[in-house]
C-alpha cells in the first residue's frame, strides 16, 4: 500500500480541530482564483485597464512574498492558533473593504492586506493539520492537499456565481466565509504548542545559503512567472463572460487538484521527481506557447490542460523545499516562498504591459521561455537538488510532496 493509500485510510477519521483548520484553508485558497472570472467586469466597473486591474494578483503577491519572512517570527512566538486568527482577521477585515472599494487603487490596497492575512493562515495551517491530525502525518498532508485543491477549483466558480450580478459580491462572499472560518477555529482548535526555539526574521534568508534550497527557489521562481501569466493574464485573452471564464478556470482548478494529489505522487514513484518536474515545465511551455497563437477555443482548451502540469509542479517543487536542505521545514519552506512568490507578483504587472509594447501573442512566448528557464535550472542544478527522498530506488514508495501555493 503506498502513501496516498494509507493517507487515505485516515482521511474521514479527523478531530474536528482538523476539519475546522481544513475547512479555513479551503476558503483561503479560494481567494487566489476568485478574482479571475471578474477581472474584465472590475476593469468595467471601476473604469480601469487590464494592467491596473492586474495589479490586484500584483499587490497581493508582493505582500505574500515579504510576509514569509514575518509568519514564522509570529507563529513562533504567539502560537500556532493565535497567527491563524490574525490571518483570519485580517482577511475577513480586508476582502469585506475590497467589495466597498470605489477605485482600482482602493481595491490594489486592500487586496495587499488580503495578502497579509493570506500568508499568515497558509503558512501556519499546514503545520497545525499535522500536529493535531489523526492517523499520522500522510492522511494529514492528504486533507491538506485536497483542501488546496477543493480551494483552487471552486474560488473561479465562487467569483462567476456572485460576480455575475456584481464584482463586489465575491468579496462579501470570502469575508464571510472566512469569518465562518474564524469561529470555527477558535471553537474547536486548541493552542498548538510552540516551538522550542523561537524563528528569526533573518532564518529564512539563511537558510536560501543552501545550494539546494537556494536552486529550487530559482527554479519556482521562473516557473511561477508562467503560472501567474496564465492565472492573470489568460482572462482578458479569453474575454468572456463571469460564468463561462468561471466554468474553465474550475475546470482548470479540478485538473490542478487531480494531478496535484493522485497523479504526481505516481509519477514520482516511476520516473523520479528531477525527470518529471523538468518534463512537466517543458511540456507546460509549450501548452502557454500554442494558447498564445490558438485560436478562441484553442486558448480555452489550452488554458484548461495547463492545470495538470500546475499540479504536477506545484507537488514536486514543495517536496523539494521542504526535504531537500537541513533547515526545518518552515524556515525553509519560508526562504523558498519568499523568493517564488515574486514573480507571482511581477507576472501580471509585466505581462500586459509586454502586450501594449508588442502585441497579443508576446505575453504567452515570454512565459514559455521562463517555464523553459525553470525546466534549465533543474538539469544544471540536479546534483544539488537530488536528495534521498528525491529519486528513489524501483519499487520503493516515496514520501509524498505537500502541493501548496501558498506555504
Amino acid at each position: 500500500m503506498d502513501s496516498f493509500d494509507a493517507g487515505a485510510g485516515g482521511l474521514l477519521k479527523q478531530p474536528k480541530s482538523v476539519w475546522a483548520t481544513a475547512g479555513a484553508s479551503v476558503v483561503a485558497f479560494m481567494g487566489i482564483g476568485l478574482v479571475d472570472p471578474i477581472l474584465p467586469s472590475i476593469a468595467q466597473g471601476l473604469d480601469a485597464t487590464a494592467g491596473q486591474v492586474s495589479l490586484l494578483f500584483t499587490s497581493y503577491f508582493l505582500i505574500t512574498a515579504v510576509a514569509m519572512l514575518v509568519t514564522g517570527f509570529v507563529s513562533s512566538r504567539i502560537g500556532g492558533k493565535k497567527t491563524l486568527l490574525l490571518g483570519l482577521a485580517f482577511v475577513v477585515v480586508f476582502a469585506g473593504l475590497a467589495g466597498t472599494s470605489g477605485s482600482v487603487g482602493e481595491l490594489v490596497g486592500f487586496r495587499a492586506g488580503w495578502g497579509l492575512g493570506n500568508a499568515l493562515f497558509v503558512s501556519t495551517a499546514l503545520a497545525v493539520v499535522v500536529g493535531a491530525a489523526a492517523g499520522g502525518s500522510a492522511a494529514a498532508i492528504l486533507l491538506y492537499e485536497s483542501a488546496l485543491g477543493l480551494g483552487t477549483a471552486c474560488g473561479p466558480l465562487l467569483g462567476a456565481l456572485l460576480g455575475d450580478a456584481s464584482w463586489r459580491y465575491p468579496f462579501f462572499g470570502t469575508a464571510f466565509l472566512m469569518a465562518v472560518g474564524f469561529l470555527c477555529i477558535t471553537v474547536f482548535l486548541k493552542e498548538q504548542p510552540k516551538p522550542a526555539r523561537k524563528t528569526s526574521l533573518l532564518d529564512p534568508l539563511k537558510a536560501l545559503g543552501h545550494g539546494g534550497l537556494a536552486s529550487a527557489a530559482v527554479s519556482a521562481f521562473f516557473y511561477n512567472y508562467t503560472f501567474f501569466t496564465v492565472l492573470a493574464f489568460t482572462p482578458f485573452v479569453l474575454n468572456m463572460s463571469p460564468y463561462r471564464s468561471g466554468a474553465v478556470f474550475f475546470a482548470w482548478g479540478v485538473l490542478l487538484a487531480v494531478f496535484s494529489v493522485i497523479v504526481a505522487p505516481r509519477l514520482q514513484k516511476r520516473f523520479g521527481s528531477l525527470t518529471v518536474l523538468g518534463g512537466s515545465l517543458v511540456l507546460l511551455a509549450a501548452d502557454v506557447l500554442v494558447l498564445g497563437y490558438g485560436s478562441h477555443t484553442t486558448a480555452v482548451v489550452c488554458t484548461i490542460l495547463s492545470g495538470a502540469f500546475i499540479g504536477v509542479n506545484n507537488t514536486v517543487y514543495t517536496e523539494l523545499a521542504l526535504g531537500v536542505s537541513d533547515a526545518p521545514r518552515p524556515v525553509a519552506s519560508a526562504g523558498y516562498n519568499f523568493v517564488r512568490w515574486f514573480a507571482a507578483a511581477a507576472a501580471p504587472y509585466f505581462a500586459p504591459k509586454i502586450e501594449e509594447w508588442t502585441d497579443l501573442h508576446i505575453p504567452f512566448v515570454v512565459a514559455a521561455v521562463t517555464a523553459v528557464l525553470g525546466a534549465a535550472v533543474v538539469v544544471v542544478r540536479r546534483r544539488a537538488l537530488t536528495h534521498q527522498a528525491e529519486e528513489p530506488e524501483p519499487k520503493h514508495a516515496t514520501e509524498e510532496g505537500v502541493a501548496v501555493f501558498a506555504n
